[in-house]
């Protein structure tokens, strides 16, 4: 008997164990951007792999409050107002990199864990950063609005090769590390700069240094990537005295945040004539740039709508990491792509 009494004491607890797993529950308040639409294909997916995560879907701003009050995590955003009515919540999964616009205080200064999409996006916007930099380095942001008029003009073209020349990349996360693969890929010299500890070089980065050595390398570089997050450290790091230190020859490349360079500087650098060109997925201190802005005039200067970011592989990256962070919370495993949110990235 007692033995029996054992045994089905032994069971209630696994049950209650069990049950209290299934209990988790994470609101997804958002299926993302146009172009990279969660489905019902993708929401399987992720049931299959969490079974014991009661998942909910709802983009209504009242549901949304309704249902988060009891929620574990939320997998989309996060706004003062959701977080304070998700009483228990534990994680906040975010559908982007940058998380400088989620750090509000009441969520900076809780335990709850933030995690991000740093790196999915590394080797889409690596290419778009190369792809602005061969169109000055080949000039084809030259070539290429000839064709309209059909001239073929072959004399007044000074193309530059890549081999050998410097890349300084500022920020060696997974965009910056993207970036230098394929600069080495061109025979370039690679400088990166970081706040992580100083590493020793690698096959991908020949010296490293931190931020605060910026001024010290740019007089080397012929192209200076900047793949940062916007942080209160990283902001306006790139102004007037640093355009100044470029070699005339230089590329400036901006993929990451606008916020990261002084945009009335760079203007002047290139009435100046103090650097070649400048290539520009975001600007700042507004998104779209308006028009009639002096940016848009320089015909060295590439401006592309903050789409760097966008390719055709994102999309499989950005679910493999939703269902994979789904399938670690439900299980209690450490998460992935864990923000420091002291730090801001």
């Amino acid at each position: 008997m007692k033995k029996t009494c054992v045994s089905a004491l032994l069971l209630c607890i696994l049950v209650s164990v069990g049950l209290a797993q299934t209990t988790r529950k994470v609101v997804i308040n958002s299926l993302g951007p146009y172009h990279s639409r969660i489905g019902e294909k993708e929401l399987a997916e992720f049931r299959a792999a969490a079974p014991n995560i009661n998942l909910v879907v709802t983009e209504d701003k009242a549901k949304i409050l309704e249902e988060v009050a009891d929620a574990d995590g939320i997998l989309g955003f996060i706004t003062p107002e959701i977080f304070r009515a998700a009483r228990k919540l534990q994680w906040v999964q975010v559908q982007q990199a940058g998380v400088e616009n989620t750090l509000f205080p009441e969520l900076k200064n809780s335990p709850v864990v933030l995690t991000n999409c740093k790196i999915t996006q590394g080797p889409e916007i690596a290419d778009h950063a190369f792809a602005m930099l061969l169109s000055f380095t080949r000039e084809l942001y030259r070539i290429i609005p000839r064709k309209a008029k059909e001239e073929w003009l072959r004399g007044e073209y000074r193309p530059v090769e890549l081999n050998g020349k410097t890349a300084v990349i500022v920020g060696m996360g997974g965009i910056g590390t993207h970036i230098a693969q394929r600069a080495k890929g061109f025979g370039m010299k690679v400088i990166g700069l970081d706040p992580r500890e100083m590493v020793a070089p690698t096959v991908l980065i020949d010296r490293w240094y931190p931020p605060d050595r910026l001024d010290e390398v740019l007089p080397e570089a012929d192209a200076v990537f900047i793949a940062a997050p916007s942080t209160a450290e990283s902001a306006r790091m790139m102004g007037a005295r640093q355009f100044g230190l470029l070699k005339k020859s230089a590329y400036f490349i901006c993929v990451s945040r606008g916020r990261i360079y002084e945009m009335d500087a760079l203007v002047a650098a290139l009435r100046a004539g103090q650097i070649a060109g400048a290539g520009v997925d975001v600007t700042d201190p507004q998104e779209p740039l308006p028009p009639g802005h002096p940016l848009w005039k320089f015909e060295n200067v590439i401006i592309t709508p903050h789409l760097a970011g966008r390719s055709d592989g994102e999309f499989a990256r950005y679910m493999a990491l939703f269902k994979e962070n789904l399938r670690r919370f439900g299980r209690g495993e450490k998460l992935i792509y864990i923000v420091d949110k002291q730090k801001g990235y």
